[in-house]
């Protein structure tokens, strides 16, 4: 328990009963990491693309075409 001022504060989840070792400490540090790019194939031309984005390949956006694209 520590005082601010007129009121007290008990300290439950902000102070830590034991030191964490490196090894744990770091354990938990290891899951942040980046995930593989989920990509589904374009229903028209069959290349991979982002999902809810428009085909690079062919400009196309749920069955329609919104971007002209170019040979």
């Amino acid at each position: 328990m520590y005082e601010t001022g007129k009121e007290e504060v008990f300290c439950m989840s902000i102070c830590p009963k034991n030191k964490s070792s490196r090894g744990h400490r770091d354990q938990r540090r290891a899951n942040w990491k980046m995930s593989d790019m989920n990509l589904v194939k374009c229903p028209k031309c069959g290349a991979l693309m982002m999902p809810h984005r428009v085909c690079k390949a062919c400009g196309t956006y749920n069955k329609k075409e919104i971007i002209k694209v170019e040979d």
